[in-house]
């Protein structure tokens, strides 16, 4: 349990951080899509993650308009652990029902 990350741990920051692990980049425009949530509740989420080193943004050289995020290194090794602490506790869920 200690290993859940509470970065992460909320549902729409997890989320995010899932939708970036399965890329190297993804467009803002695309994680809003995806995630449901408003322009400036999205804005909050990927600031905390940004806070926390584990996104890193790039705006687009010809269009400033668009962004692009990607997990750091950092944040790569952080959500996957929260993944393991996550199927750890549905293991251990499993295995006393």
């Amino acid at each position: 349990m200690s290993d859940l990350d509470p970065i992460i741990h909320p549902a729409h920051r997890l989320r995010i951080c899932a939708l970036l692990a399965a890329a190297t980049t993804v467009e803002l425009a695309i994680v809003k899509e995806h995630s449901g949530l408003s322009a400036s509740a999205l804005s909050k989420q990927v600031a905390a993650l940004v806070d926390a080193g584990y996104v890193e943004q790039q705006r687009s050289r010809t269009d400033s308009r668009r962004l692009w995020l990607s997990l750091t290194k950092d944040g790569r090794t952080a959500y996957r652990r929260h993944v393991v602490a996550l199927r750890a506790i549905v293991a251990d869920t499993d295995a006393s029902i």
